[in-house]
């Protein structure tokens, strides 16, 4: 730290002289003296070990992908359709009449691995994805399953998965959050899914909606910013000696973090969200019109943008609790939802390759759990915790491989299960963090993001 200040920064009374003196106290400054007396908390840390990834881009897709119509081919139950039979996994082996699957599905990439017409553009992508088939959850409902996919915990608050990356790593960008969540709508289990809980509060998770104000409050209140800075630094310096003689407050430490990053985020956020810099090529690309921020294609490029700029993680949120694939009814509205996010997904994945972002950047797809092989109501399908798909893509993965797989109607888990622990242990090993050395002590014991399970999938890891 004292090679990064050294030349640059003023000493604690020249400081105070030119508060004295009304000179301007640039906000920057005071956070360069609060980095020297207790450690930025969000300064890039050291990982564990040498970790593939830099960065996540997480997408997360709300309300249960039904795993046998879109990445798990399952011959048997084309030709079990409207059979009744058992169908297990944690449905007490009640007797359903089997649905076959709504669409067709076809070789993709060189590897051939069969995935649906639902998504022929990440189709196309597949030996650039990691797919695995063998994913467990714990509960069979939307909240608590998407809590445990995001903090590991099925039923009590925990810090999420971002939010964890944050306390491990920091952030690469000052100016900018360690943790962002594009969300339109609020999923399941709302805003803990991108809380700090008991961590910090700084590693908390920024949310973005997509529109014209991504971000509240994002514009400057004048043009002229030499009052808003020198009140900011002043704020901000008879913060920090409050802070001081209080033993370091992580709450009072988080404000005046937050304080800082704002500032900086009215310049540089703006920029991010500035897509008139993208080419009409690339805008095609992520199937976007000029000027366009509904759809899915806003969220996927803008995640591209936010991570070029050092973002460490990124979660963009594919639906809500009110629109989302949890197709009870008929299997069919999955079509709808298939093709918002195909040609934007597929899109991110051949942007990031194309900068060569995608050697150091890992992009994760899932959704909180599947969907029953057997009707549940009219022609769609239950929840189902008992098996799903997921898959990762770029740094640290092997691409092309399909890992793991279920029984012959997608019911369970048959070889290679992957529980959500399990899944987060390898996110965070490719990040270069041992998931069981990622602890913050609360309450008076050790917590991790996998709790006392989970283990890394080699098999997964190029």
């Amino acid at each position: 730290m004292k090679n990064t200040l050294q030349g640059g920064l003023r000493t604690r009374r020249q400081v105070i002289r030119s508060l004295v003196g009304s000179s301007l106290l640039l906000p920057g400054l005071v956070s360069q003296l609060m980095a020297e007396d207790s450690g930025d908390p969000l300064l890039p840390k050291s990982p564990h070990f040498a970790g593939k990834a830099k960065r996540v881009i997480f997408i997360f897709s709300n309300g249960g992908v039904s795993h046998m119509d879109t990445f798990d081919h399952k011959p048997k139950l084309f030709e079990a359709d409207g059979k009744t039979m058992g169908v297990g996994g944690g449905l007490s082996n009640q007797q359903r009449r089997l649905l076959r699957p709504g669409w067709e599905f076809r070789p993709g990439g060189k590897c051939g691995a069969l995935v649906s017409d639902l998504f022929p553009n990440i189709r196309e992508c597949m030996d650039d994805i990691c797919l695995i088939r063998s994913m467990k959850s714990d509960d069979n409902e939307h909240y608590q399953a998407t809590l445990g996919i995001h903090t590991g915990s099925f039923f009590f608050s925990r810090p999420s998965l971002g939010s964890w990356i944050s306390y491990g790593l920091g952030t690469l960008n000052a100016n900018l959050p360690a943790f962002v969540a594009i969300s339109a709508g609020s999923p399941y289990a709302g805003t803990q899914i991108f809380n700090n809980d008991f961590l910090p509060a700084y590693h908390q998770g920024v949310r973005v909606v997509p529109g014209k104000e991504p971000i509240a409050n994002l514009e400057r209140r004048s043009r002229m910013g030499t009052g808003q800075e020198l009140e900011l630094g002043l704020a901000e310096a008879l913060n920090r000696g409050h802070l001081k003689a209080r033993g370091q407050d992580s709450e009072l430490a988080a404000r005046i973090r937050t304080f800082e990053t704002a500032f900086h985020m009215q310049t540089e956020a703006k920029e991010v969200f500035d897509l008139s810099q993208e080419t009409d090529g690339t805008l095609e690309l992520y199937g976007m019109k000029r000027g366009q921020t509904d759809g899915f294609g806003w969220p996927c490029l803008v995640g591209r943008r936010l991570a070029e700029r050092g973002v460490r993680f990124i979660e963009l949120v594919d639906g809500s609790s009110s629109h989302n694939w949890d197709q009870h009814g008929d299997m069919a509205e999955h079509a709808k939802h298939a093709k918002n996010i195909d040609r934007p997904v597929a899109g991110l994945l051949r942007d990031l390759k194309r900068r060569g972002m995608l050697e150091d950047t890992l992009v994760v797809w899932t959704t909180e759990f599947g969907r029953t092989p057997g009707v549940d109501g009219e022609k769609g399908r239950g929840h189902h915790s008992a098996c799903y798909s997921s898959w990762m893509a770029g740094a640290g993965v092997r691409g092309g491989l399909t890992y793991g797989s279920t029984d012959e109607i997608g019911a369970t888990v048959a070889e290679n299960r992957v529980h959500v622990h399990d899944f987060h242990a390898t996110l965070l090993h490719l990040l270069g963090m041992d998931h069981e050395r990622l602890t913050f002590r609360h309450g008076g014991r050790d917590y991790r993001l996998t709790d006392v399970h989970g283990n890394v999938v080699k098999a997964l890891l190029a």
